[in-house]
C-alpha cells in the first residue's frame, strides 16, 4: 500500500538544483539520498558532484527534469505579469478611493518613475515588434 519515492530527488537551488539518488533498499531501510550533481538551469550544466560518472540513465532524468523546471519557472514567470496587472488596477482603486494624503506622499514619486519606466519599454518594444526587430 505505501508509495514508491522516486528515484531522485531535485533540491532547487537559485539558478538550478543539487541532484540526488534516493535509496530505501537498505539494510535500515532508510530513506539514504547520494548527491549526484548540481545543474544550472540559466546555462543547461551539469555538473557531477565529487568524482562520480553520471550514468545515461541519470543524464536522461536530470535533462527531463530541467525541462519540466524551466517550463514551470515561465509559468510562473507570466503568471507574476498578470499579477502585476491586478495590483497595478487594486493600486488604481486603493488611490482613488481609499488612499490618505499621507499614504499618497509615500508611494506617488516611486510609482510614477516605475510607471514611466514601464510604460517607455513597453512603448519601444512595441515598436520594434511592429517594425519586425526583436
Amino acid at each position: 500500500m505505501g508509495t514508491e519515492l522516486p528515484e531522485y530527488y531535485f533540491r532547487v537551488r537559485e539558478n538550478g538544483a543539487a541532484v540526488f539518488r534516493v535509496d530505501t533498499e537498505n539494510r535500515q531501510r532508510r530513506i539514504e539520498m547520494d548527491q549526484i550533481a548540481v545543474v544550472n538551469i540559466r546555462n543547461g550544466e551539469i555538473k557531477p558532484h565529487g568524482d562520480r560518472t553520471l550514468s545515461q540513465t541519470d543524464l536522461t532524468r536530470i535533462q527531463q527534469w530541467m525541462t519540466e523546471r524551466s517550463a514551470v519557472l515561465a509559468h510562473r514567470d507570466i503568471d507574476d505579469i498578470h499579477r502585476a496587472v491586478d495590483y497595478l488596477n487594486i493600486t488604481t482603486q486603493w488611490t482613488q478611493s481609499k488612499a490618505t494624503d499621507e499614504q499618497l506622499e509615500l508611494v506617488t514619486d516611486a510609482l510614477l518613475l516605475a510607471m514611466h519606466d514601464l510604460r517607455s519599454v513597453l512603448v519601444r518594444k512595441k515598436a520594434d515588434r511592429l517594425m519586425g526587430k526583436k
